[in-house]
């Protein structure tokens, strides 16, 4: 065992609540500050331990738990800029839903329930209500509690957290940190596509291997393991084709492929396959080894389809273009026709930059023929305004094609209002085909 996994497996069996340190592991298991820093970063990103300002680092149980795209108390805490008083085991757990304190006791307590925080001022009462009905505490106002309450807390794993911030500040900052949590949710990883029980050869096998694999499964790429089932290359039917049939996967594979991890963004991966020319990518953990692929048609389907969910900016902006413009069609391209409505528009009045971009993207690809923005990669998209675009402004959204291939797409762009020209542009990209 190496010492970098000794030192992760001595972080794992510390118990939950022990606090850590460079210093003390380097002491402890008799290694450099450096290697004692990483195993502690590492440990970090394998979830066993958390680092919170003012407290340390704390070993916590492990999040294997389906709390990814949930905040967790230990996570509150950097947002807040927080301090625990008690309850350091119950770091881990996930923030359901928040409960302001300012009501009688017997009212907050009938509020009160599992996995919520209470945010309370100095009531000490309300304090040890919360911890007893199985609720964590944020103390506004950077006040303290009693003794005996961080002895309730550590006793039900119960965060206690005061912060510095006022009731409202507190409000506000958790509001925007569960939107965030729910916009991520919505964002496509490979592990949310990722084909589990992919079809494989060993480096040992054959050019016999191969076409068995490809009578069995009709697919022609397939990635290549050794023995300890890590990914050493990828072979297809351009690396098999006119070569020795007894010859192995080993003489016969491209090494060193292109590999990806679980948390890879699909959007990433289409990027890769385009300018790759990929159909094919294996799936590695850290060690890796195989644990899935992810083939061009799984990229295609989740950027069209996503996660079954309508919620994230740039529908909404599609949405908004789609309600509020006309389109007319001419041999070089199309028209969008409309009016800059408030919802478009920045706080001086001018049109959203985000908006605007998604209205000029929108045109191109309409103009290229491609009105469902999911098979395409978009590669250069630059523009220069001539005049501002206001609210209450009727518009003209000129798209006229330059080159639409294939593969490939260039679009001219051009703003016009009261028959002026307020933005030229230009637009270029990929197209991906299943």
């Amino acid at each position: 065992m190496t010492k970098h996994r000794e030192l992760i497996k001595y972080i794992s069996e510390l118990p939950i609540g022990t606090r850590i340190s460079v210093r003390k592991i380097a002491g402890e298991l008799s290694v450099s500050d450096g290697t004692a820093y990483r195993a502690i970063k590492d440990a970090e990103n394998k979830g066993l331990v958390t680092t919170i300002p003012k407290t340390g680092t704390i070993r916590i149980k492990n999040e294997d738990k389906n709390y990814n795209n949930q905040v967790t108390f230990a996570e509150l805490i950097k947002i807040v800029n927080g301090t625990v008083l008690g309850g350091r085991e119950g770091l881990y757990k996930p923030l359901n839903k928040f409960l302001i304190g300012a009501m009688k006791l017997k009212d907050i307590s009938s509020y009160i329930s599992d996995g919520c925080v209470l945010i309370v001022g100095n009531r000490e009462e309300a304090h040890e209500l919360a911890l007893k009905k199985g609720a964590a505490v944020l103390i506004s106002g950077g006040f303290e509690t009693t003794e005996a309450n961080k002895k309730l807390a550590d006793k039900y794993a119960l965060p206690i957290i005061k912060s510095p911030y006022d009731t409202y500040k507190i409000a506000t900052l958790i509001n925007q940190t569960l939107y965030n949590k729910m916009v991520e949710s919505e964002i496509l990883h490979v592990k949310d596509i990722i084909n589990n029980h992919p079809h494989y050869l060993n480096e040992k096998d054959t050019y016999q291997d191969w076409e068995q694999l490809l009578d069995k499964t009709e697919h022609s790429r397939f990635p290549v393991t050794n023995d300890e089932n890590k990914v050493v290359g990828v072979v297809t039917s351009k690396d098999v084709t006119g070569r020795d049939y007894n010859a192995s996967i080993a003489k016969l594979m491209t090494s060193n492929p292109i590999t990806v991890s679980p948390e890879t963004l699909v959007a990433s991966v289409a990027y890769v396959m385009v300018w790759q020319g990929i159909e094919m990518i294996p799936v590695v953990d850290e060690q890796d080894k195989l644990i899935g692929i992810v083939s061009r048609h799984d990229v295609m389907e989740a950027m069209q389809f996503g996660k079954g969910h309508d919620k994230n900016t740039a529908t909404a902006a599609r949405k908004m273009i789609q309600n509020n413009f006309t389109k007319e069609i001419f041999n070089e391209g199309i028209t969008l026709s409309g009016f800059v409505n408030p919802a478009m528009t920045d706080q001086v009045g001018s049109m959203d930059p985000s908006i605007l971009t998604a209205l000029l993207i929108q045109a191109s690809l309409s103009a290229l023929g491609h009105d469902n923005v999911f098979n395409i990669v978009l590669e250069n998209c630059s523009f220069n305004y001539v005049a501002p675009i206001q609210l209450e402004q009727k518009i003209n959204v000129t798209a006229r094609v330059l080159e639409n291939s294939r593969k490939y797409g260039k679009v001219d762009l051009e703003i016009k209002g009261d028959e002026k020209v307020l933005l030229k542009g230009f637009i270029s990209c990929q197209i991906l085909k299943k």
